[in-house]
């Protein structure tokens, strides 16, 4: 008679896609403990590490403290009389570290006075700088970077500069305070702003001598000239006029924007002026006849940002299209353009007695020479805002200000970050008011000006209190420079 018959469970069918999770989640709770774990510590490379370091510190030292056996035993005792009486330094080495040339234990080193002994050729002064190579230190475990000496940092070290400090706040203006230049005489200096006006103001005082109107829009861009007695202002109103500051009033008007003038500037030998607007060409204007000699387009987005220099390139533009273009003068041309920032470059800066320039842009700030326009480094820090305005005085301290209100100043050689100051809105101002929109230095690099979204102009001078040990430097090279 057959035997009872045993139900089996029902297989739960399973698709491929299951099965293969199941094995998964298997494999990952069976590896999961060592899964982004250090290896445990391994002892005995902890000690040939430790002691070849050794070796290659001191090795020199100690096999040079150490007299020869067949040296004069009044050598010896005079040594062991030295060594006794004065303050030897006893460095405990560690535990059963190996010393690979003897294969003994190696566990002190006596650093002690040098002595000269009886027929020993070797003598150690205490005040010698000559390095003593260790024998085994060229014997290098060459996969291992941890035990390798580091080539010292070919970088410049930045120079002291005393912080600044604001000493003086300016309010005048009812709207934003937008751009600003100085006279060549260094007694006074004139802002433009977003009430449509332009303001004198005397350098020493801060007080106010002179109100100009004309423009019906913001002004963006003032330049004085250092030959005539002439002003020009550029605004949002296409408009780019030239004062006359003898009767002061407007005297010529340049015509021929499609949209509003954002930068403006004078060429230092010849009498032209460059402009550069919301069209996107910077545009080169004869002073004396109005006539506009070139339209320089090849800009894709607004040039927000121009320098002119005696020779060439003579004009250098930086637009929102993030590019910054070198441009020939005689015929219109371009002749570089400089595609390494990747957001909107909103200023440049020229050196003045330097012949290379920094060009600020919400991703970095980027030093290029000139005139072939190399890229030299970035500075070393990021500002992390919307860099708006930017200006270097002859010692090299460079200045750049924020969307954000954030004033930092840079060591020009080096590229350190040595202070990082924030303006304080006046009072009944909004946070948010705190941006800074044009800076500028006076004639000297002594004084420096900043016009802020607060409606203020604020005067800034270094502290003359401070030395270099109650502001250190605080510096460390780059990594991706330094090399092992």
């Amino acid at each position: 008679m057959p035997g009872p018959t045993l139900e089996m469970e029902p297989v739960e069918p399973q698709s491929l896609k299951k099965l293969s999770f199941k094995s998964l989640k298997r494999s990952l709770d069976f590896f999961s403990p060592l899964h982004s774990h250090f290896p445990p510590p391994d002892p005995d490379s902890k000690k040939i590490r430790i002691s070849h370091k050794f070796n290659a510190e001191y090795g020199g030292i100690k096999s040079n403290s150490q007299p020869p056996a067949n040296a004069n035993s009044v050598a010896q005792d005079q040594a062991q009389q030295a060594s006794g009486t004065s303050n030897a330094l006893a460095l405990p080495g560690p535990e059963n570290s190996k010393d690979p040339r003897n294969g003994g234990a190696q566990t002190n080193l006596i650093v002690g006075p040098t002595v000269q002994a009886k027929g020993l050729d070797v003598v150690l002064s205490g005040k010698s700088t000559a390095v003593v190579s260790a024998p085994g230190s060229s014997e290098r475990n060459l996969s291992t970077s941890a035990i390798m000496e580091r080539i010292p940092s070919k970088w410049p070290r930045p120079v002291w500069h005393p912080p600044w400090k604001n000493y003086r706040v300016i309010s005048g203006h009812l709207g934003w305070v937008r751009s600003i230049a100085f006279d060549p005489s260094n007694t006074w200096f004139c802002t433009g702003s977003a009430d449509r006006t332009i303001k004198i103001w005397d350098v020493g005082s801060g007080r106010l001598k002179l109100t100009l109107t004309g423009h019906i829009e913001q002004v963006r861009g003032l330049a004085v000239s250092n030959k005539h007695t002439y002003m020009f202002s550029a605004g949002d109103d296409k408009q780019v006029k030239c004062w006359d500051l003898e009767q002061n009033k407007v005297i010529r008007s340049y015509h021929g924007h499609l949209s509003g003038v954002y930068c403006l500037a004078i060429h230092p030998t010849i009498d032209i002026l460059l402009t550069g607007g919301r069209d996107s060409v910077c545009r080169v204007w004869d002073i004396r006849s109005k006539m506009q000699i070139h339209a320089l387009s090849g800009h894709e987005n607004t040039v927000c940002s121009v320098f002119t220099r005696p020779t060439d390139p003579q004009v250098v533009t930086g637009s929102h299209d993030s590019t910054i273009k070198f441009w020939d003068l005689r015929y219109g041309k371009t002749m570089a353009t400089l595609t390494h920032h990747k957001k909107s470059v909103r200023a440049l800066a020229q050196h003045p007695t330097e012949n290379c320039f920094a060009s600020a842009s919400a991703d970095n700030i980027k030093k290029f020479n000139l005139p072939k326009g190399e890229f030299l480094h970035n500075m070393l820090s990021q500002q992390k805002t919307i860099i708006n305005a930017m200006a270097v005085n002859e010692e090299g301290v460079m200045v750049t200000g924020g969307d954000n209100g954030s004033l930092w100043f840079w060591d020009w050689k080096s590229g350190h970050n040595f202070q990082q100051a924030q303006t304080i809105v006046q009072p009944g101002s909004l946070d948010s008011e705190a941006g800074i929109y044009a800076i500028s230095y006076d004639v000297t690099g002594s004084r420096l000006i900043t016009c802020e979204a607060d409606k203020t102009i604020k005067m800034w001078k270094e502290d003359e209190m401070a030395t270099p040990e109650t502001h250190p430097v605080h510096f460390k090279p780059p990594k991706d420079i330094r090399r092992f």
